[in-house]
């Protein structure tokens, strides 16, 4: 990436930076190296009950005083979980980076996690789930989880689940953290307006003596190519159909990002085009990539009426087929530049190259150039997409998951007839 240095602290602790000259702000923030997929059986939804926790009070500051401390430097604080990280992160004007690194490392290494906001945000986190629950286009993709990765915690909702975050304790919030947030499984990211060298001595100083952590141990998902349909008086059917891909490690990787925007990533994508503006049959469709360490999966979602639901299955099957039979040489352009703007377009901001710093090492151990990716970019043609398309469809049975009024979608057996060409 370009501007981008790593430093490893002598404890194990990978402190990086991406200086940006332009930018007159910076984004700052801890990455944990565990997620929803590291937690064991009884812990489904702690790895994000405890971010929400994180800003809740240390021995030092209250939960009011981490948000006032924020807002009057005129920052901005957040974090995320996900399948393979939890975040903690800052915005702020240069002259708060202290500050930030501070307030940072206080949350995750002094928190308190007293009774009463345990008890709160385990309100929060029911409310939460309920609310997710509720909202189909939001849940059908939990369920494509649950169906195509069975018991794996890869199946599992990141959110976890009314039981299992009624039943969290603070000692459970903390075997959790006392197993995984430590030095050799986390990054400190800082991204624009900041010296490398400037942001190492900082953290060393703040957070040089963190204890080592486990390092996780992840068994590889097996894909189940199964069902999940929730059948609810709803106007529209929200579904999900997918296939299994490839991890972010792979070679591939690129090949997949191509073909992902190609076929379903804009107005001018196959599936928008034939699906939605030729044939009126869904108001929302796109695919999306989602590759993991380890593993991924490619999958198409769409809203669509009851009585059209099947037709536009068989119409994507058909067209991801159509894929795998060739790629015309306009349309791979296209998706090429699209794919190349956006890099460059997300690079301008301080939190994406931060981010994307961050997933880089994590992933492949250091930064990545971005003329490298570019160049990764360049080097597809429609042979390699048509190929991985292929592949897909010949591996393994696709998942289908579905939530709407009527039942009768399209069974797997049919919809894996339609993606070879044999309906």
């Amino acid at each position: 990436m370009n501007g981008a240095e790593v430093t490893t602290l002598p404890s194990g602790l990978r402190v990086a930076t991406r200086s940006m000259p332009h930018a007159r702000s910076l984004s700052v923030g801890l990455w944990v190296l565990a997620g929803a997929r590291d937690e064991r059986d009884n812990e489904t939804g702690i790895a994000h009950m405890l971010e929400h926790m994180a800003f809740k009070g240390t021995k030092s500051r209250s939960a009011r005083d981490i948000a006032t401390e924020v807002e009057n430097a005129g920052g901005y604080m957040n974090a995320h979980t996900s399948r393979e990280e939890t975040a903690y992160y800052l915005r702020l004007l240069p002259e708060y980076l202290d500050m930030g690194i501070d307030i940072l490392s206080d949350i995750l290494t002094n928190p308190t996690m007293p009774d009463d906001e345990i008890e709160r945000e385990r309100g929060v986190i029911i409310q939460e789930i309920g609310q997710s629950q509720d909202t189909p286009d939001d849940i059908v993709f939990d369920m494509f989880a649950e169906a195509a990765y069975g018991g794996h915690t890869l199946g599992r909702p990141i959110l976890g689940s009314v039981d299992s975050v009624s039943g969290f304790t603070r000692t459970d919030l903390r075997g959790f953290m006392d197993r995984y947030y430590g030095a050799g499984q986390m990054l400190a990211i800082a991204s624009g307006a900041v010296a490398h060298d400037d942001f190492v001595r900082k953290i060393e100083n703040r957070l040089g003596a963190l204890a080592p952590a486990e390092t996780t141990q992840r068994k590889a998902p097996e894909w189940q190519g199964g069902r999940r349909v929730d059948v609810r008086d709803l106007e529209q059917t929200h579904v999900v159909l997918g296939l299994p891909s490839f991890g972010a490690r792979d070679p591939r990787r690129y090949v997949m990002m191509v073909l992902s925007t190609l076929f379903g990533g804009g107005m001018s994508s196959r599936l928008f085009q034939e699906v939605r503006e030729k044939r009126g049959l869904c108001y929302s469709i796109f695919s999306f990539a989602s590759m993991y360490a380890d593993s991924g999966h490619f999958g198409i979602y769409a809203g669509t009426s009851a009585d059209q639901v099947n037709e536009m299955l068989s119409v994507s099957a058909a067209e991801l087929a159509d894929l795998a039979g060739g790629v015309g040489a306009e349309e791979l352009d296209r998706a090429k530049a699209q794919l190349r703007a956006s890099l460059v377009m997300a690079r301008e901001s301080v939190a994406g190259s931060g981010e994307a710093l961050a997933r880089q090492i994590t992933l492949f151990g250091a930064p990545v150039d971005d003329a490298d990716v570019l160049d990764g970019i360049a080097a597809i043609d429609g042979n390699m997409v048509s190929a991985v398309a292929g592949e897909m469809i010949a591996t393994q049975a696709p998942v289908i998951a579905a939530v709407g009024p009527d039942s009768s979608i399209l069974d797997n057996a049919s919809l894996a007839d339609r993606l070879a060409g044999r309906a």
